[in-house]
């Protein structure tokens, strides 16, 4: 990403769950806008700030836990960090793991880069009986140390200034020193460094790069270009190696990790044993192997129970005054184009309004809020155990729980997954995932009409589903899932603040993007309809929408524009059957309507979902999804209805 405007870039850096974009996002507030980086599907927030007559352009890069990521997200936002050389960094830790935080810390420092640390969450230390000395680390590390607490949006005035003065007196950052023998080698890696080398920030730290890098990127690079420093190189890891009895890398790893516990131990006093608070008792509770999946399932009931008590008489509320003007529409333009075309306008807004949006906005808001509790988190965890049974591991519990948002986002998260294999089956399980626009439909039509415990039920049965697909998809791939160890942030109490911006930025999102589509879709669903030709694509489909699955011809239409956006099947729903929502049970039954719902949710990802599917697991593989998803909603629509007979 280039400067842009010449104003000083800032960029945010820290190991996922330090409060780093909840900061970022304080500083920002809503003016901060979400992009990819060039040429990728990686996206990054950016924003900018005036800070006392100062333009300052920020930046929130993805969280990583080093500067050597095997993430495919983490190493094209740490791209950024190479190439672009930011103006000044700020570093955010969690004060509560200070010693583990500091690890990413040093190697910052090795850069040279202007830096400040900005020590976040010195509440939940202080809770947990640490007490640290801001001056004192700062003295240790020799760069600003800025305590902050991002959910409250304190320290942030006092980090803004210290950014400011770092930037007009661009101090430089010294590196820290290692062990004598460790530092004696990576000074002699410099002194045979050629000036004409390209190195990476400093000629420091891409000695430390080429000894820690292992057979990547440098000693490809070296082998082409300077055979001489490659031998030089392979020289010192092995010196190193037979010092220190394991290999090269460990050794750079183990020096951080040594100075960042000990500097962790000179400015930090253990005040006392670390008390038991409520949150802790409820973490235990929460956790519990029993009382842990009951508790699971109690709150994703009351999580579609609350939608459903929200959206339903909201709902009801927003539809009655589109009825109204619907029909003070037919009565003023008749039955001709314009009455057609203003109808598709009026369904494509209103249905927008009135019907996905009471469902919607709860939906984000929760779901941010279960998020920043730290429960999503914990959610994942009890189901690593489900993971494992159906040939996956723990890992990929967060692009799933990402796909309950958005299947496009939960796409691009299987990064972090390390084996293609893994990443293919997550990838071809996510479509199956019911997303945002997938639970509106289930919520508006199964929770209104039949009530909320059938919703229940279905998102069960999806469960339940996704896990035998996982099984069966699993048994073509003979190699095992690896282990993984999960980490489990700290319970928190969230900051409204923070769930409004989520919930802000999330609804603008679907405003622009979604509801768009959904408007243009109901147009020419309305041309289609004055010119006869929905009739020809319904009788195409009749074989299968009536004869196989029971329903209306009418709705054969639908489905088709259902690959646009699923929200837009709901809306053509009503539009085809040229029914009022309140209305809609008189001319479909209660089974044809679990069929229909069944069959949406299953189908066909929609065009976005196939998009990323093709760029990030190839096209062969997105064809198979589109497969996989289309034969799995014709086999299950097609059950469904053996079952509960017509």
């Amino acid at each position: 990403m280039a400067k842009q405007n010449n104003f000083p870039d800032i960029i945010f850096i820290g190991q996922p769950n330090c409060g780093k974009s909840t900061l970022f996002n304080s500083v920002a507030g809503l003016k901060a806008e979400t992009s990819n980086f060039p040429g990728t599907t990686v996206k990054h927030t950016h924003s900018k700030v005036n800070v006392e007559g100062t333009v300052l352009n920020i930046i929130d890069l993805p969280g990583t836990y080093s500067l050597n990521p095997s993430d495919e997200a983490e190493k094209v936002a740490l791209r950024h960090l190479f190439i672009e050389k930011p103006d000044l960094i700020i570093n955010v830790i969690d004060a509560s793991i200070l010693g583990r935080s500091l690890e990413l810390t040093m190697e910052l420092i090795e850069l040279g880069y202007p830096m400040i640390v900005a020590l976040n969450m010195v509440d939940l230390a202080e809770k947990k009986g640490v007490e640290i000395d801001p001056r004192k680390l700062e003295s240790l590390l020799g760069v600003p140390v800025i305590p902050t607490i991002a959910s409250h949006g304190r320290g942030i005035k006092e980090l803004l200034i210290a950014a400011l003065k770092n930037l007009k007196e661009r101090k430089p950052v010294s590196h820290i020193k290692w062990a004598k023998d460790v530092e004696d080698k990576v000074e002699e890696l410099e002194k045979n460094m050629p000036d004409d080398f390209p190195i990476v920030a400093n000629k420091r730290f891409t000695a430390i790069k080429m000894i820690e890098a292992g057979k990547t990127f440098f000693d490809k690079m070296l082998k082409e270009i300077n055979p001489s420093l490659k031998k030089a190189v392979d020289e010192i890891r092995g010196e190193l190696e037979a010092r220190h009895n394991i290999p090269a890398y460990e050794v750079i790893a183990a020096e951080r990790h040594h100075q960042a516990l000990k500097y962790f131990e000179e400015s930090s006093q253990v005040k006392r044993g670390k008390r038991i608070g409520w949150l802790e008792r409820v973490d235990d509770i929460i956790m519990h192997p029993l009382l842990g999946y009951l508790i699971l399932i109690g709150v994703f009931f009351g999580f579609f129970f609350i939608i459903f008590k929200i959206g339903s008489p909201l709902e009801e509320f927003l539809l009655n005054p589109l009825i109204n003007l619907r029909d003070y529409l037919s009565i003023k333009l008749g039955s001709g184009v314009f009455f057609y075309l203003a109808d598709g306008l009026l369904q494509g807004v209103g249905g927008g309004v009135a019907i996905v949006l009471p469902f919607f906005i709860p939906l984000i808001f929760l779901m941010s809020l279960l998020e920043d509790v730290g429960y999503l988190a914990r959610a994942g965890f009890l189901m690593d155990t489900f993971m494992h049974r159906i040939g996956l591991h723990g890992k990929s519990v967060s692009p799933f729980i990402l796909g309950f948002g958005c299947n496009v986002p939960a796409v691009v998260s299987t990064r972090i997954l390390e084996s293609r294999r893994d990443k293919i089956i997550t990838s071809l399980l996510i479509p199956f995932i019911p997303c945002s626009a997938r639970t509106t439909i289930i919520l508006a039509l199964m929770a209104f009409y039949l009530g909320p415990l059938w919703a229940v039920g279905f998102y069960i049965f999806n469960i339940l589903l996704v896990g035998v697909l996982g099984r069966i998809i699993s048994f073509f791939f003979r190699t095992p899932s690896p282990g993984l160890i999960l980490e489990i942030p700290s319970l928190k109490v969230p900051s409204l603040k923070s769930l409004f911006r989520k919930t802000y930025f999330q609804l603008k999102s679907f405003i622009l993007f979604a509801w768009p589509i959904l408007i243009v879709g109901s147009i020419v669903l309305a041309l289609m309809q004055f010119f006869r030709l929905d009739s020809f694509i319904n009788l195409v489909l009749s074989p299968f929408v009536e004869k196989a699955l029971g329903l209306p011809r009418e709705l054969g239409v639908t489905l088709v524009f259902g690959f646009l956006r699923k929200e837009l099947s709901l809306i053509m729903m009503l539009q085809a059957l040229d029914v009022s929502y309140q209305d809609l049970m008189t001319l479909i039954t209660r089974q044809q309507l679990i069929i229909f719902t069944v069959f949406i949710s299953f189908f066909i990802p929609c065009v976005s979902t196939v998009a990323i599917l093709w760029k990030e697991i190839g096209k062969k593989m997105a064809f198979i999804s589109m497969a996989l998803n289309t034969g799995v909603a014709i086999i299950i629509s097609l059950l469904v209805r053996m079952i509960i007979g017509i």
